[in-house]
């Protein structure tokens, strides 16, 4: 290699890093936003895609919350203890903690029409799930026993997925599940249509304010612990 070739090789090659780094920087701005809306209703089982039985992370679900948003927002004091005692699962919403709960109207697989705000005068627990979500149906015997233990004229549950009617019942005669289920793929009013992960669980109180909300799968003792609070 002649003497003129060593010179010119590293010019080429810094020429060649900055045509790189010009390209990059002219893609960056001219990519498009996306339109997309954000989070409308459920996830899809491939949106999810978490294999049956296994839970969506091994992070867990309260690290990296906020401290001063959790203080200033509306979380009753009796809460406090159960969320920093949580393993599966965490608080989520939080800028709704004691703000009223929007109203919506669906109909369940009996064709009977609910109202949330029929219920009020009463404890009421909104859960987004999925027959095909593992955490989901890990919780399911825990959400049949509740209903076992405290009457509908104390509490309402409700269960909202995004699955085909036909589906939901067979689920539903198969795992003897004693709760509402509803199928539902319209969009519902936010905070509701913003649930990204599941199992989705919020917790209403009898003034129609959302006490807590949570991801993640639930206990029985954690919830009825949760109503109680």
């Amino acid at each position: 290699m002649t003497e003129q070739n060593k010179q010119r090789n590293p010019l080429v090659a810094v020429l060649i890093s900055a045509i790189i780094v010009a390209i990059i920087v002219v893609w960056a701005m001219v990519k498009p936003k996306s339109t997309e809306p954000i989070n409308q209703g459920l996830l899809s089982r491939q949106d999810y895609n978490q294999p049956v039985g296994e839970p969506a992370s091994t992070t867990p679900l309260t690290e990296g919350i906020n401290e001063s948003l959790r203080a200033d927002s509306g979380l009753r004091p009796g809460l406090r203890g159960i969320i920093d005692t949580a393993k599966t699962w965490g608080p989520s919403f939080e800028l709704w903690f004691g703000r009223p709960a929007p109203d919506f109207a669906l109909t369940d697989l009996t064709g009977k029409q609910h109202k949330l705000s029929d219920y009020r005068g009463k404890n009421v627990i909104v859960i987004f799930w999925a027959s095909w979500c593992g955490p989901c149906r890990m919780e399911i015997p825990h959400l049949i026993e509740l209903r076992n233990t405290i009457g509908e004229d104390k509490l309402a549950m409700l269960a909202i997925s995004n699955e085909d009617p036909a589906l939901l019942e067979k689920f539903i005669a198969q795992q003897k599940i004693n709760y509402t289920v509803f199928s539902n793929k319209e969009t519902l009013p936010t905070p509701f249509n913003l649930v990204n992960s599941i199992p989705c669980s919020f917790f209403i109180d009898p003034q129609g304010r959302i006490k807590l909300a949570t991801i993640g799968m639930l206990s029985l003792n954690e919830i009825k612990a949760i109503i109680q609070a």
